[in-house]
């Protein structure tokens, strides 16, 4: 079980021959490099208009190229974007006309979304091991280094260790009047104890991630142009969108599927504001099968209905929602540790991006807060 993460492991290298794939390879590769040295600009503006074209996969239907692509096409527009001391506002059509072209394909916008980052971009270091944090490399950098690295592959174990809560709120969703309260149980044991593992990785950010290098060399580069104050006038695909400016999300782990999977099926409902709308848009960042997942746990699950009349249930419901809580918790902590102090020290490296919003442009702290302390009023 994995999930949300793929079941084959992704590519790190096209399956076909192709100039331009090679060509988007070497570039993507070499990211930190050109980062570095302040060459992404000259190396994107210097290509002809199809020089990184993916026709040859859109026409075989190459799912896992596909994917590798949309991937690095993300890391090297956002490096694009970000990479130097002012925001881009316009994207060369090098590399607007692709991503445009992938993102329809996908069903997602073309920005960095947390599939490009997370889900799709890592692979096992030794391939006869499993999936954990010693075991885990990523395909595509833009600095790189240690915090960077450990960030992102922190919340691909997250998605592992979540594969079995996920499993068990699909199985919980299905529950009727004819299931027992000890299979039940015995499902909200299950959910807890990889809720537990979860909460456990995530706690252990801070050992490789240092939140100072997180703030001015990692975060930067994963902003979106929605609400985003440095790129007030959004993005120009160029010729694409008849050249009017785009305004889309950052990436962000609201675009995790597992938080909205669990909320659900547990029926954790959100109040009717702004934190609720951006979460519901936050979905059209996810995989598609992702999104629909999450829509037919919310539409089917009646499990809150079974544990209001039964005493019985209650506790191991509330065991799992205290997992939840803790999780939001944390993250609620390390926001404040890893922005919000952050950004009163002084700075050697760009900007940081904006101190009062997150990655995916929204008023982080007042957001997370909310998110944990509605979780907590669904307890029995």
């Amino acid at each position: 079980m994995r999930g949300f993460l793929p079941e084959i492991n992704p590519l790190r290298e096209y399956s076909i021959p192709s100039p331009s794939l090679d060509r988007l390879q070497a570039i993507a590769d070499n990211l930190p490099k050109l980062l570095l040295t302040g060459r992404v600009p000259i190396t994107l503006e210097s290509l002809q208009h199809d020089d990184l074209s993916i026709d040859e996969l859109v026409a075989k239907n190459l799912d896992q190229d596909l994917r590798l692509a949309m991937v690095q096409l993300s890391f090297v527009a956002h490096a694009y974007i970000w990479g130097g001391i002012k925001p881009q506002e316009h994207l060369p059509e090098v590399v607007a006309k692709p991503w445009v072209q992938l993102a329809k394909l996908f069903d997602r916008p073309p920005v960095l979304s947390y599939a490009s980052y997370c889900l799709h971009n890592w692979f096992l270091i030794e391939p006869e091991e499993s999936i954990s944090l010693e075991n885990i490399g990523l395909i595509t950098n833009f600095l790189g280094g240690v915090d960077e690295d450990w960030f992102v592959t922190v919340h691909v174990c997250i998605e592992h260790a979540a594969a079995d809560a996920i499993e068990a709120a699909e199985i919980i969703a299905k529950c009727t009047s004819e299931s027992s309260e000890e299979e039940i149980t015995s499902l909200f044991h299950r959910m807890e104890r990889s809720l537990i593992d979860v909460n456990q990785i995530f706690s252990r950010m801070p050992e490789r991630c240092d939140p100072y290098i997180y703030y001015h060399r990692v975060r930067p580069f994963i902003f979106g142009s929605k609400d985003n104050p440095d790129l007030k006038g959004g993005l120009i695909y160029e010729n694409q969108f008849n050249n009017e400016p785009q305004f889309f999300r950052g990436e962000t782990g609201a675009q995790s599927s597992i938080i909205p999977s669990l909320d659900g099926a547990l029926g954790i409902q959100h109040s009717t504001d702004s934190l609720r709308h951006y979460l519901n848009e936050m979905r059209e960042y996810m995989p598609s099968e992702h999104r629909k997942f999450i829509e037919n746990l919310e539409t089917t699950s009646t499990i809150k209905e079974f544990v209001d009349q039964s005493r019985n249930l209650q506790d191991s419901y509330n065991a799992c929602l205290e997992q939840i809580r803790a999780f939001r918790a944390l993250h609620l902590e390390y926001a404040s540790t890893y922005i919000h102090k952050q950004s009163k020290q002084k700075n050697p490296f760009g900007s940081g991006g904006s101190t009062i919003r997150g990655t995916g442009g929204t008023p982080f702290m007042s957001y997370l807060k909310k998110h944990r302390d509605e979780t907590e009023k669904h307890k029995k």
